[in-house]
């Protein structure tokens, strides 16, 4: 049996959806703000510092490895219902706290590594929703969204120590570069501009664990860069998540948009 932290968005659901295909047996631990799976009868509402209860229902149900997916924000430490075994593990999470969200997940993961549970990749049931080095549309970049590119990778690469900053929009000179509002909030932000055109840039960070904290980019998101007047979108290899794939591609051919992912070992 498979353990499933599950957050916000569509990527839980669809792994829940490949889960039920292949007939897998799991566990959810919803951590969803309006607990979005409480009609499955294998979802369990948790509280994120009630590790010894969380604890007890992975080893009841025998699950030794779990997935963590979707958006889950980061705990109000003033208001987290702790019990005696986040108590213990209390100074440790105080400790990732001040270091933003990545540090705190990788320390979740820490702490269950020491109670023998093992964090696998979110995608690991689901590898086809994450894209492979090349083009996926006949429109390619020019000249001069290659020079752009470069330039956001360069800006990426400086301040990727800043945990919020996953994405970044160049065009020739201008820079925008991503809140901890999110990229959709960022995209909004170069809309109200006069400047047309650009580059959307979303890498993980330099620090990122990958097994919990894939860039996601969906629909919603080519539809606000076409809307934006961005020419296109460009990933890393393997590194991101694609939600409906099929549909984003056929957007982006439609509206000449270009959807390039580059491999891995050429960045940063």
């Amino acid at each position: 049996m498979i353990g499933l932290f599950f957050g916000e968005t569509d990527f839980p659901k669809l792994i829940l959806k490949k889960l039920k295909k292949i007939k897998k047996r799991y566990l959810i631990l919803d951590l969803s703000r309006k607990n979005i799976f409480k009609n499955d009868s294998n979802s369990f509402r948790v509280n994120i510092g009630q590790f010894g209860s969380i604890l007890k229902l992975l080893r009841e149900k025998k699950c030794n490895k779990v997935i963590f997916a979707g958006k889950i924000d980061k705990p109000n430490l003033s208001k987290l219902k702790l019990d005696m075994t986040g108590i213990y593990y209390l100074p440790r999470i105080i400790k990732a706290y001040k270091k933003g969200d990545a540090a705190i997940l990788k320390e979740l993961i820490n702490i269950l590594a020491l109670e023998n549970i093992k964090v696998i990749k979110s995608i690991f049931f689901t590898p086809e929703l994450s894209l492979k080095k090349g083009s996926y549309t006949e429109v390619k970049p020019t000249k001069d969204d290659l020079t752009d590119i470069k330039k956001g990778e360069n800006i990426l690469k400086k301040t990727n120590a800043f945990d919020h900053i996953q994405a970044i929009i160049v065009r020739e000179n201008s820079i925008f570069k991503e809140t901890l509002k999110g990229t959709k909030n960022l995209i909004k932000k170069v809309n109200k501009t006069k400047i047309k055109r650009g580059v959307l840039i979303k890498y993980p960070k330099k620090k990122q664990d990958l097994r919990v904290d894939l860039p996601t980019i969906g629909l919603d998101t080519l539809k606000d860069c076409k809307k934006a007047g961005l020419k296109g979108i460009v990933l890393k290899d393997k590194q991101n998540i694609f939600l409906e794939k099929n549909k984003c591609i056929n957007f982006a051919i439609k509206n000449k948009m270009f959807i390039l992912v580059k491999w891995k070992k050429s960045l940063f």
